[in-house]
């Protein structure tokens, strides 16, 4: 199944209204590191379902949301818990790396 794409029309009731923590993966699809770490965003998606929401957004067609988070670089991952980013890193970071910030913010 992997990570739910999110937009502009539905990232506040996705990611800000979420009841579980949220990782927002900011991607392109020109973007070789994106490419790369994109099946594992997709992996960690299904490894988390229920506790964590993994969720893509493709910085290209979603340039609103973009904006507003100041996404300058990709890939870029937010994590957001209760409609506020807590946590983020930039760059393809290693699966262990992801899940260790991941596990952070699970109850």
């Amino acid at each position: 199944m992997g990570a739910l794409h999110v937009n502009d029309k539905d990232f506040n009731k996705e990611v800000i209204k979420s009841d579980i923590p949220v990782l927002v993966d900011c991607w392109a699809e020109w973007c070789g590191p994106c490419r790369m770490v994109g099946p594992v965003i997709d992996k960690l998606a299904d490894e988390y379902k229920g506790k964590f929401k993994i969720t893509k957004l493709d910085v290209d067609h979603n340039r609103e949301t973009a904006m507003k988070y100041q996404i300058q670089s990709i890939p870029t991952m937010m994590i957001f818990v209760k409609g506020e980013v807590v946590d983020g890193f930039i760059g393809a970071h290693p699966e262990a790396s992801i899940r260790a910030k991941l596990d952070k913010y699970i109850k």
